[in-house]
């Protein structure tokens, strides 16, 4: 008899839940709100509906070529029109390639100073580009790495059309190798930078370094309020050198890791997490440190950018030349990795989605560690399933 109560109760207690869960707000601890929290750790996340998951096995189809004879190409920032901005490493200049695959030059990033592994690198366009036109990239100077912006100005003449940069974050440390370079906003709107230890090996253990971290930052380069430490732009340490960051269908994050002489990595970042190096390479199981979803032998991988399309991530590949699939059911792979373009088009470093079904894949070549062919380096488009 009083069942009709008790389910009125929890009517009641739905509908006030759903309520506060619809606000787009959340508490802080100062009594006010905020509007962009860390997202939750992956490692609570629920993972994804058995409806609709990828096919364990997938396909590649290359549709075109993009572009060809670019030189160093890095980072890449697909434009609203259908164009794409381009970071030559080397040159420290950054190009467009028109949706009709007309190259122009839009201009140079003062103060890059290459070498070795560094130079011009991630590129990513602001959230609100459509309104401020700013592009920001992710550059070696002389004394570090830094993050700056820039007015990308399509009126001006081509060659001047980048503003004068305003550094929004500096202090990351520089080296010949391991200087890590891929940024991207994600759907917080925050923008995320993957840095590299530089060879020293302890700056990824170390909590008050910038190397060998994941970073999140407010678009002005501040701390966001849900990060592990308040006053901090760290978001998760321990990585070797990370080239690649994507995020899935459900805002979960993905980085790629470049091991040293055993295992590469595919990991799912969490706030807070410590990944393990130099301490743990690969799967090692140990407390107090997040092992990978998905390792290769660093022959096969030598993993840089990442992307998630048709429900799989995908991993570019540099000394492995070649595509990785990994089809996801959650956070866990659905199947064994499978590779696609194996030594056709060589060392592979930008891999970006523009669709549900279709990436953008930028090689390597010309980086100085590649074999250039007739028209290297180059943009292709892929179909994938």
């Amino acid at each position: 008899m009083q069942r009709p109560a008790v389910t009125a109760l929890l009517a009641a207690a739905v509908l006030v839940l759903a309520a506060g869960c619809s606000s787009g707000t959340a508490p802080r601890p100062d009594g006010g709100t905020h509007a962009s929290p860390a997202p939750a750790s992956p490692r609570t996340s629920p993972s994804a509906s058995t409806a609709g998951l990828p096919p364990a096995k997938g396909s590649v189809k290359v549709v075109r070529t993009v572009a060809q004879g670019l030189k160093s190409p890095w980072g890449v920032a697909p434009l609203p029109d259908g164009g794409l901005l381009v970071a030559s490493r080397d040159g420290g200049t950054v190009g467009r390639v028109g949706p009709d695959g007309r190259q122009t030059a839009v201009g140079s990033v003062p103060g890059v100073q290459p070498g070795g592994e560094g130079g011009l690198l991630g590129l990513a366009l602001s959230p609100a580009f459509a309104s401020d036109h700013q592009v920001y990239a992710y550059f070696t100077t002389a004394s570090d790495n830094r993050v700056a912006r820039m007015i990308y100005d399509e009126k001006r003449p081509p060659g001047e059309q980048l503003g004068a940069p305003d550094t929004i974050l500096r202090g990351i440390p520089k080296g010949t190798i391991h200087n890590g370079g891929r940024i991207a906003f994600g759907p917080d709107k925050m923008l995320y930078v993957g840095t590299g230890e530089t060879g020293e090996r302890g700056l990824a253990q170390d909590r008050k370094s910038l190397g060998g971290k994941i970073l999140r930052m407010t678009p002005d380069g501040q701390p966001v309020h849900g990060n592990p430490e308040a006053d901090s732009v760290v978001y998760s340490y321990g990585h070797r050198n990370v080239q690649g960051l994507a995020w899935d269908g459900a805002n979960r994050l993905w980085a790629s890791e470049f091991g040293q002489d055993t295992w590469d990595e595919l990991n799912l970042i969490g706030p807070g997490e410590n990944d393990g190096w130099p301490v743990v390479e690969g799967k090692g199981g140990r407390p107090g440190f997040v092992d990978p979803v998905e390792q290769w032998r660093t022959a096969e991988a030598s993993p840089s950018g990442v992307a998630y399309a048709a429900g799989c991530v995908w991993v570019a590949s540099l000394r492995g030349e070649r595509l990785w699939r990994v089809p996801l059911d959650g956070t866990r792979p659905l199947a064994a990795p499978q590779a696609f373009l194996t030594s056709t088009y060589g060392r592979l470093r930008t891999v970006v989605a523009t669709g549900p079904h279709t990436l953008l894949l930028v090689t390597s070549q010309t980086d100085g560690r590649g074999t250039p062919k007739p028209g290297d380096d180059r943009i292709l488009e892929l179909e994938v399933t």
